[in-house]
């Protein structure tokens, strides 16, 4: 089994190199990663499914960041995604999408994602990570106990009984 972590921060590490190189094949994401300066990541050393995994991590954030970038901008309009610190952008759509998807809990992402922000980004990173990921966390939980509660109320009016318009037949007088 994987480590999460590794496999979080080889992501977070490729997911920064795909925002400043636009799409690279898994033999430049090495390369790059192998650059980085995180002494922990040795591209050399990391299993193959710990680096697959994390890539395919980082290519799915990568590709949602749409998504993120929309949702950030609407909570925090005056920080939209071309103003802010490269690594709090990797940060904050890996995390999204880690919760958007459901491959981690709220809690968990925003965690790691502060984590991360104490050791590679700014003093103040961490507190604007957390806020922005907090407020995003619940907007994502609430549009998904929206559509659960929609599921669940089309399947019971799926399941409720046809009603029908005829008259009751009269009582003898």
């Amino acid at each position: 089994m994987s480590d999460p972590r590794m496999v979080r921060r080889l992501a977070f590490v490729a997911l920064f190199q795909l925002d400043a190189r636009g799409e690279l094949t898994d033999d430049e994401l090495v390369a790059a990663v192998s650059h980085s300066e995180d002494p922990s990541i040795d591209a050399d050393r990391i299993a193959k499914g710990v680096q697959a995994e994390a890539f395919e991590l980082a290519r799915a954030a990568y590709a949602d960041r749409k998504r993120c970038d929309d949702l950030m901008k609407n909570l925090s309009p005056e920080w939209p995604a071309y103003r802010q610190a490269a690594v709090d952008r990797a940060l904050l759509r890996l995390a999204h999408f880690e919760m958007f998807s459901g491959r981690a809990s709220a809690a968990l992402a925003i965690d790691s994602a502060v984590e991360l922000a104490k050791e590679f980004s700014t003093e103040k990173s961490p507190g604007f990570i957390n806020a922005l990921l907090d407020a995003a966390g619940k907007r994502i939980a609430g549009k998904k106990s929206k559509k659960a509660a929609a599921s669940a109320f089309e399947a019971s009016t799926d399941a409720a009984p046809e009603a029908t318009t005829e008259a009751a037949p009269e009582e003898p007088s």
